[in-house]
């Protein structure tokens, strides 16, 4: 039986989505920005990289043909195209949920760009249950200036920091040692509870270390608090049909668990990539590896960081060729994304962007796909591939293996 990989660039957008105006990101283009800025050595960093973009297995496989950029140069010899979202909003469990065949068709709640920004009700709740002091924080902020700003106050007083974005997201912040990491995830479980009647879609714990302003970091122990997905997703099917889900990096959090089958985690993209690999080396027939690469999003989309994204764009681009030599005959493999986060736009949040559509494994015929009308074809195909019901939502653009 074959296998199917699906691996995540996470924000790796490529700009154009038709709805981008309504969310406010009408002319963002995330591998655009990179692209450019690195032409014009705004993607330069004394000791990290300069010059070009340099991403020539990427190109190979039809990335920059689909993007618009450079030049088009020979057909690729992959299914190559575009998806558009049709998920309401632009967050992570929206994307990946409907790349697995299960779109969002209703509004998340959020919370307001006011200081505060939580519900009174909800922050005493939250307090009640967990029996901690009070809060730092409440606002609208990026993960990096929020700690700079209260990291040292949370330490002295126990009191969490609780901050939120454009998303529908509760993030809580709180020393991994001075505060406690099994703490910390109590507290975000509560949290979860009370979140679940406002409609929020994930409570994040954003675990620290450092004793200064200068040298707090996030770490590792990150935890998302997800609901589960609307319906059925590929993950389940796999499942279903006796086969397992192999879920690198942060995938099995924003499924809630749910179809969930071996959980592999990395502290950054390398080691994720290498997770990845080693997923595929030990999956069998019939299973689905599903992998996240966060930093492109976490690290250097939200810092507005271009060349950082540029080094990790490149740095993953000089690992295409381990993912296809670990790839066996009547594998499938896809490289996506579940939204924009363009580095040289206005403000922190994602960005309403298309994604590519990249597949490629021994004996899978390139063509060109096209733009996708939804993401769930990417679900959809894997399905296909695998032998199973494509699912309610989205249309292959493989044929069955």
């Amino acid at each position: 039986m074959p296998r199917a990989i699906i691996i995540v660039l996470d924000s790796v957008g490529i700009g154009h989505a038709p709805d981008a105006a309504d969310y406010g990101d009408a002319g963002a283009n995330t591998l655009g920005s990179v692209f450019a800025a690195c032409r014009t050595g705004r993607g330069d960093r004394e000791g990290l990289r300069s010059g070009a973009l340099q991403l020539p297995h990427l190109t190979r496989l039809g990335l920059m043909r689909v993007a618009g950029l450079g030049e088009a140069g020979p057909a690729p010899s992959t299914l190559h195209g575009a998806a558009v979202e049709t998920s309401h909003g632009k967050d992570t469990p929206s994307g990946h949920w409907e790349i697995a065949g299960a779109p969002v068709h209703f509004a998340w709640g959020t919370f307001p760009d006011t200081q505060p920004a939580l519900p009174a009700s909800l922050v005493r709740q939250i307090m009640d249950d967990s029996r901690i002091p009070g809060i730092l924080g409440d606002r609208r902020a990026s993960g990096t200036e929020i700690l700079r700003a209260f990291g040292e106050e949370s330490i002295a007083s126990g009191k969490p920091i609780l901050y939120t974005s454009a998303d529908s997201v509760l993030q809580i912040a709180a020393h991994e040692t001075h505060f406690g990491l099994d703490r910390l995830m109590a507290l975000c479980a509560a949290a979860r509870t009370h979140c679940d009647p406002l409609n929020i879609a994930r409570v994040i714990a954003r675990p620290f270390t450092g004793e200064t302003a200068d040298s707090f970091e996030r770490t590792a122990g990150r935890r998302d608090f997800s609901v589960a997905p609307p319906s059925e997703t590929l993950l389940d099917r796999v499942q279903a049909n006796g086969g397992t889900t192999w879920a690198v990096g942060k995938i099995a959090d924003i499924f809630s668990h749910r179809g969930i089958g071996k959980i592999l985690k990395g502290d950054g993209n390398m080691a994720l990539v290498d997770a990845t690999l080693a997923a595929i080396r030990q999956a069998g027939d019939g299973d689905l590896v599903f992998a996240n690469l966060i930093d492109f999003d976490m690290l250097f989309g939200h810092r507005r960081d271009v060349p950082g994204y540029a080094a990790a764009l490149e740095a993953f681009d000089a690992r295409i060729p381990q993912i296809e030599a670990a790839l066996e005959p009547g594998d499938l493999c896809i490289l996506t994304a579940d939204h924009g986060c363009d580095p040289s736009f206005a403000g922190t949040e994602h960005t309403r962007e298309r994604v590519p559509v990249l597949g490629f494994g021994p004996g899978i015929a390139g063509a060109d796909i096209g733009v996708r009308e939804s993401f769930a074809d990417i679900g959809a195909s894997a399905a296909v591939h695998l032998g199973l019901d494509p699912g309610r939502f989205g249309t292959a653009f493989v044929q069955t293996a």
